[in-house]
């Protein structure tokens, strides 16, 4: 079965900083996509961020871009996000999603929640 376990969430006051972890177990980590998505209550999942595994390449939303980091330790099959300059509105669960996919598809449809294997999740909290 795969399993993707995220680690790190917490509270912290808005300027302050949180780095998730993602780590992949039972898949076939290397070529593929992985995300992280967030949902905060009564709003839509979206994408934060995504990284095409093979080569590192990077896709940002634009409300985190320049403050949110995604990198991947392949050895390690582990994905991370690093955020920094958290703002009250980045308070949400915070969810680690993985695809085995072509570039191609990373690099356009990242956003989409449209990957089979999701994580259970982990909280970040920013207050003001």
């Amino acid at each position: 079965d795969v399993q993707l376990v995220e680690s790190g969430g917490g509270s912290v006051q808005a300027g302050g900083s949180l780095r998730l972890s993602c780590a992949a177990s039972g898949y076939t980590y290397g070529t593929g996509c992985m995300g992280w998505f967030r949902q905060a209550p009564g709003k839509e999942r979206e994408g934060v961020t995504a990284i095409y595994t093979d080569d590192g390449s990077t896709y940002y939303a634009d409300s985190v871009e320049g403050r949110f980091t995604i990198s991947r330790d392949n050895a390690k099959s582990a994905v991370y996000l690093e955020m920094n300059s958290l703002k009250p509105e980045d308070t949400a669960m915070y969810y680690c999603a993985a695809r085995p996919a072509s570039h191609s598809w990373c690099s356009v449809l990242w956003a989409k929640p449209d990957f089979p294997y999701w994580g259970q999740g982990t909280q970040v909290t920013v207050s003001s």
